[in-house]
């Protein structure tokens, strides 16, 4: 039988979205897994995943794997489940009951071969350890660079740069639109360079993101901050998830829908007196030092 899971939305998403692989094929281990997304390198070498397409490149797909043979679709939207909008399980769990399939704590896994990770190691050589941060998300060219309901306020990602940066080399994952920071390398590369120089790393300051989900797909233990997102929901135990401090100010909530807040940090739904107010640097300084 050929089973065929579509994930729509960002590269987070598709790297969550091997977990869900993995209980495809531990509830029907003897199909063929065809996985579409924006993200195929996601699924490169995973073991249980016959093949991975992007969306656009799927020529005769309907004669070879659907016409005449045995198939099941998965290509639901776990976002608009009502488990998910309430936040009462995680994403996985959720999109593997939207399936009707058995979820059994299936993990997310990426998968590095020898010469990728050889390749990539000698690209991130470095003469001191490595520390790696995340300090946005989002999509490309945002009008407002900077997310208050996800990314790092600048005050925190100074004062960290200030006590690191002597010890560590800090590579900050950002792209060319995103903002940048004095004594940090910036890294713009593929998925599988990311996730070598996550595996490489010896602390990990990020935010809830694709480095997120591919840290904890590494079983590599990081400082993850969370604002108006829910480690419940997108978080891994293996993390040191930082929650925000009680709001301090009243939104402005005219135009939520399914959810509270919007993830691009709407200005009038900002539930706080000042962004300083958000996190408590002590408790992030801690749990960094504790990696």
């Amino acid at each position: 039988m050929n089973i065929i899971f579509t994930i729509n939305g960002g590269l987070g998403k598709s790297v969550a979205a091997t977990a869900v692989c993995k209980a495809i094929k531990n509830n029907y281990p003897d199909s063929k897994l065809i996985v579409i997304s924006g993200y195929p390198e996601v699924f490169q070498n995973n073991k249980v995943v016959d093949f991975a397409y992007a969306f656009g490149q799927e020529q005769y797909f309907y004669t070879k794997y659907i016409q005449g043979q045995e198939v099941k679709i998965f290509a639901n939207e776990p976002y608009l489940v009502t488990e998910h909008i309430l936040c009462k399980e995680h994403l996985i769990e959720t999109w593997c009951k939207m399936f009707g399939i058995q979820y059994n704590g299936e993990l997310p896994e990426v998968s590095i071969n020898e010469r990728e990770f050889q390749f990539f190691r000698n690209k991130y050589a470095s003469d001191k350890p490595i520390m790696v941060i995340q300090t946005n998300g989002g999509a490309p060219n945002q009008d407002v660079k900077y997310s208050w309901s996800r990314d790092i306020p600048s005050h925190i990602v100074n004062s960290v740069i200030e006590e690191y940066s002597a010890k560590y080399n800090i590579f900050h994952i950002r792209r060319e639109d995103q903002p940048q920071y004095n004594k940090t390398i910036p890294v713009h590369d593929s998925f599988k360079g990311i996730a070598v120089l996550l595996a490489l790393s010896r602390k990990r300051l990020l935010i809830d993101s694709f480095c997120q989900h591919t840290a904890a797909a590494l079983q590599q233990r990081s400082t993850t901050l969370w604002v108006v997102n829910s480690p419940k929901v997108f978080g891994y135990k293996i993390h040191d998830n930082i929650l925000p401090n009680p709001e301090n100010n009243t939104p402005d909530l005219r135009f939520s829908f399914y959810n509270k807040y919007s993830i691009i940090g709407a200005p009038n739904e900002f539930p706080y007196q000042s962004e300083r107010d958000i996190f408590n640097i002590d408790t992030i300084m801690t749990s960094i030092n504790n990696q």
